[in-house]
Order: C-alpha cells, then structure tokens, then sequence
C-alpha cells in the first residue's frame, strides 16, 4: 500500500472520482466535505498526501493549507489542490500558502494520479545520511530536511527547500525558471509560481535572502 490520502471535497462525484483512481493505484483514501472535519482528520493522523478543493463548507482550502504549514507536525505533508477557481491569481495565492501543487477542474484522473505520485516520492526521506550543503551561512540538511542560517533553524516548505537546494549546489550559478521547476518537479506549473516562492524564501531567511538574486531575464542565484 502506498499510505493514506485525504480528500477535502465538497462534490461527491468529483471526490469518489479522485477516490477510485487513487485506490487503484494502491492508497488508501478517505472523503471530507466539510473543511472543518477535513482538517481534523488531518491532525488526527497525518496522511502521506492531501487532496484539496478551495470552496468547501466550515474552513476553506486556503485556510486549511495555512492551519497545515503553521503546525510542526503537518508542514511537510504534501498539498495537491484541486478547484473550479482557474484565475492565476488564485494559484499563486495557494502556492504562496504553501501547497505543493495546483489543478483546475475539470480534470484527466491520469494526471492527478501521476501529479499525487510525483508529490509523494519528492516528500519521501532521502536515503544519504549525513549529507549537508554549505553555503556562506546557510546549511541544508539534507537527511533531516532542515536549513539552518548561522546555526538558526528556519521553517521553509517542501517546494522552497529544493529551490534553495539547488541554488546552494552551486554558488553564483544561474538558475532559470524552467530549471528550477523541473528540479522541483512542478514542469507543468507557471513560471511565475518560481517568484511566487523566491519572494517566500527571501522573507523566512531574512537579511540571508539577500544572498538569493534575481538575474534579470534569466533567473536566480546565490551570489556569496
């Protein structure tokens, strides 16, 4: 069995749709309509992803993904969220939140199934132990997934770790958008959700995020 999936979902049809797909390929999922239950469960026993509409009685899609990053034990579970609202806007806000993933209704179960796998082997453990990157003070734990700026632990999201994995491999480096989303393996997102979490990550490392610059036209870097 792959692990346990929660659907928060206020249409049934389009729940049992997602529920039946996901069965098939060997989780295990349970339905909420409601937001405020939906979140409970969450809490109750942490699953290894999180389906997620925006427009749902009690607590909404937003508000659930922003309870899920506040809470140590939830903030690195996966959110795939899946709602009618299309607007760029609307995604961006929900990436910003802190969801891992992003898909409009209506939707081919094929890829949702294909976006939920690449969503949970990215939040898997990785398999090195002791593997660190240094640069300047930033040190990124790669065993324990935690990033520490001059020995201070600094709470980041699954998506933010990765970019600032890949722009610490090699300091001074050029990243372009493209690249940095098919390291994080979000190829088929808008390039503009890449700002959206370089504005996040410059936030949370605070005067650190200087070190992360914008290459105008091209993309990102560390710059020491």
């Amino acid at each position: 069995m792959r692990g346990r999936v929660i659907i928060v979902e206020d249409e049934s049809d389009i729940a049992e749709l997602v529920s039946l797909h996901l069965a098939r390929e060997g989780w295990t999922p349970t339905i909420h309509s409601d937001g405020t239950a939906g979140l409970e469960a969450i809490r109750a026993e942490p699953p290894a992803l999180v389906i997620l509409d925006l427009m749902l009685p009690g607590r909404d899609g937003f508000e659930i993904c922003r309870e899920m990053r506040r809470d140590a034990e939830l903030e690195h579970v996966p959110i795939l969220m899946l709602s009618a609202r299309g607007e760029e806007t609307d995604k961006v806000a929900g990436l910003e939140l802190g969801a891992d993933d992003y898909m409009e209704k209506p939707f081919a179960p094929r890829e949702l199934v294909a976006r939920a796998k690449r969503l949970v082997a990215r939040a898997a453990p990785r398999e090195k132990a002791g593997e660190q990157i240094v640069a300047g003070p930033i040190t990124i734990d790669l065993e324990r997934h935690e990033i520490h700026v001059e020995g201070e632990l600094i709470g980041v999201t699954r998506t933010e770790f990765r970019i600032l994995e890949l722009l610490c491999k090699r300091p001074g480096r050029v990243r372009d958008r493209g690249e940095i989303l098919e390291f994080v393996s979000e190829g088929s997102a808008l390039e503009r959700t890449v700002d959206v979490h370089i504005a996040s990550l410059r936030r949370k490392l605070g005067e650190t995020g200087a070190l992360v610059e914008t290459v105008r036209g091209v993309g990102y870097r560390i710059n020491l």
